[in-house]
């Protein structure tokens, strides 16, 4: 389990040509949802010659991956970038071919902090939206938000680029609004109309009025540390009409809403759909009273994939064990655990869990096959121990499948029955997975000198699962 929590990014969608997985971001590449990538599951072999981030004593992460035409954009926290033994220096982006050999563009922007979220609007890969936390951009100043020319990387001056208040964590282009989610409470001269969460014109970046949802408040119980309201990722259906929406947060449309709401995006203006649950909202704590995580942990919903078919919805949690646990087994709540919700648009309760045992989850993908879930687990099927491996569990390093669909859960096990089916360095956990047409893409980062994938080195950062020929 790990104890600090870091500012991550994203938007989540598919690519150009890509599966809309729902993972902790991407981009909206085409007009309407794309198509379906094959079955699956991807194969637990890593594809060779993939970029990766330089191994050195400081740790350094890709926060999020996103595919535009043949190009994979790659954004986080690094200076130095390696493939096939040469070293090249890279400010928290670069870009290079989404097939074999993977070539490493020329395009190197010189982003001054960390780089959160990226992301196009449509079929146009001639420009990016970048946010996160940084002032400058090829020398021009900027405040946590620009557009940028994917030939330069020069800024688009065009665009408004100036948030208040806060950072940006997630941005996500849907039916020609960019939606930008983090801390922020003003952004680009709206002046408090949308905090944390607005939509802005993608030629101007100016608040088009598609969200006016009144986000407020924080999480709050005996102990807890300090937390903020806060946007942090979100994940586009595939039908591109509805969008979940993890955070920070108590109210969203004036409604009870805690760790992740739906909206309808299928409209002139966003709205709150029913869809919720008493396990993560509280709306009934006298039969679910563990909606809370460990005071450390106040935040624990940090990613959401849809299933193909938009009927299930599955999330990776962090947030350790409830804060109000007794310390028996099994575990209850939510905390450090996969699991899988019906997407009908009214309190629901969960279809199934499968816990880690006390170790958290970052990110989620899903085919018809699997539902991926990364973070720095150690174990699955370990629901009565916490922080060792209980009876029953299995070893699943970093990575994990599992069965999808209303009645699945289950660990995917190699083929000698001894271990899940996928393994990572665990580092600080895997921030983000793209699902494409092509396989399925993890970020990651380099803390502990990990840089294994598959059971294979040279993998730092970055690592690419494909779907069988």
């Amino acid at each position: 389990m790990r104890q600090s929590h870091r500012i991550q990014r994203r938007g989540g969608l598919s690519a150009c040509g890509a599966l809309a997985a729902g993972i902790t971001a991407s981009v909206l590449c085409l007009p309407t949802a794309p198509a379906l990538a094959q079955t699956g599951p991807v194969s637990p072999t890593p594809a060779v010659g993939t970029p990766t981030l330089v191994n050195t004593q400081t740790t350094e992460q890709i926060r999020q991956i996103v595919q535009c035409g043949g190009t994979m954009y790659a954004v986080g926290t690094f200076t130095e970038i390696a493939q096939n033994g040469v070293t090249m220096a890279r400010n928290n982006i670069f870009s290079f071919s989404a097939t074999s050999p993977f070539t490493v563009t020329s395009w190197a922007p010189k982003v001054n902090g960390t780089v959160n979220s990226i992301a196009f609007n449509g079929t146009n890969c001639a420009d990016a939206y970048i946010g996160g936390q940084f002032t400058s951009v090829n020398g021009t100043s900027v405040a946590d938000l620009a557009e940028i020319d994917t030939k330069a990387g020069n800024v688009v001056t065009g665009f408004g680029h100036h948030t208040g208040g806060g950072h940006v964590d997630t941005l996500l282009v849907v039916n020609g609004h960019l939606l930008a989610g983090g801390t922020f409470t003003n952004v680009n001269g709206n002046n408090g109309v949308d905090p944390y969460y607005a939509s802005l014109n993608p030629t101007t970046g100016k608040d088009d009025g598609f969200l006016h949802l009144k986000i407020s408040g924080h999480i709050v119980f005996p102990n807890v540390k300090n937390n903020s309201t806060e946007v942090y990722n979100q994940q586009l259906s595939h039908s591109g009409k509805l969008l979940l929406v993890e955070g920070d947060f108590t109210s969203v449309g004036g409604l009870n809403r805690r760790q992740i709401f739906m909206l309808n995006v299928g409209g002139t203006t966003a709205t709150v759909t029913g869809w919720s649950s008493p396990e993560f909202d509280g709306s009934n704590p006298t039969k679910y009273p563990y909606y809370n995580c460990a005071a450390s942990h106040p935040f624990y919903i940090h990613a959401a994939a849809w299933s193909p078919d938009d009927s299930t919805i599955y999330i990776a949690d962090t947030g350790f064990h409830p804060y109000n646990w007794n310390g028996t087994f099994p575990l209850v709540g939510l905390c450090d655990a996969a699991a899988a919700f019906p997407a009908t648009q009214a309190e629901v309760t969960h279809d199934w869990i499968n816990y880690t045992g006390c170790d958290s989850l970052y990110s989620a993908a899903a085919d018809s096959s699997a539902v991926y879930v990364a973070g720095h687990n150690r174990w699955f099927d370990n629901r009565d121990a916490c922080n060792k491996e209980g009876p029953g569990a299995i070893p699943a390093l970093g990575l994990a499948g599992l069965t999808p669909g209303a009645s699945g859960g289950a660990l995917i096990l190699n083929s000698a029955k001894t271990a899940g089916l996928y393994s990572r360095s665990r580092g600080h956990g895997a921030d983000d997975m793209l699902l494409t047409s092509a396989g399925l893409w993890i970020a990651s980062d380099t803390f502990g000198g990990g840089e294994q994938c598959g059971g294979k080195s040279g993998y730092a950062g970055l690592c690419f699962l494909p779907y069988a020929a």
